[in-house]
């Protein structure tokens, strides 16, 4: 867990994340839920989200567009433009910040120049967290939330890193979180190598009263 700025980003459970939504962004909670919203539906980082432009997210009639844009020149290693289908969730708080016009960033700096800054929205995350008492979040957060439940739903890993941008599977791995649980999920799964008729046989055996001669 991430403490101090240090270590991984939690992944969030269903309940937290209602939390941080309903009660933790106060600050400015349209433009805050929006920017989070957007980090957690299309799995991006904080930086390809601050730097989103209006037109990348809606279009000349400000209709919230189909697929979200992520330029090339704002993601890592500026290595391709990604488009993100936008699910109903993501589309209805989209509508509720709707921006005035068409032109600049989405998520504008002070006094409206530039955009806000990545070091500024993961403040105001923290605040957020200390409001509702959640520890070991960040920024990130939201991004290994997003491919951990991709995964654990069973999404082909290919198609994860499509909407991901990461160069490599291994690159990948390590967002993903492994849950003890599966774990022994998994184990539970070789007891079906044992032979029924070796299990059925081992079972007999061990029910039965042991014989004089053996006591």
């Amino acid at each position: 867990m991430k403490i101090d700025r240090h270590g991984r980003a939690k992944i969030l459970t269903t309940d937290e994340i209602k939390l941080l939504f309903n009660e933790g962004f106060t600050l400015n909670p349209k433009r805050d839920r929006t920017l989070f919203a957007v980090c957690l539906y299309t799995a991006c980082r904080i930086t390809e989200c601050v730097t989103l432009n209006i037109q990348d997210v809606f279009d000349s009639k400000l209709r919230v567009r189909p697929e979200l844009v992520i330029r090339k020149g704002n993601t890592k290693g500026k290595l391709a433009t990604r488009t993100i289908p936008v699910i109903e969730d993501l589309r209805i708080r989209l509508n509720e910040f709707k921006p005035s016009t068409t032109r600049g960033y989405l998520f504008p700096g002070r006094h409206g120049k530039g955009h806000i800054q990545a070091d500024s929205a993961g403040w105001i995350l923290r605040e957020a967290c200390k409001r509702v008492g959640i520890e070991g979040v960040s920024t990130h957060s939201f991004r290994r939330t997003a491919l951990t439940k991709m995964s654990d739903a069973g999404v082909p890993i290919r198609v994860i890193q499509e909407i991901s941008g990461h160069r490599t599977l291994d690159e990948l791995y390590k967002y993903l979180e492994v849950k003890s649980e599966q774990v022994r999920g998994a184990i539970a799964n070789l007891s079906m190598l044992t032979p029924v008729e070796e299990a059925q046989s081992i079972y007999f055996e061990q029910s039965q009263p042991s014989s004089p001669n053996h006591r």
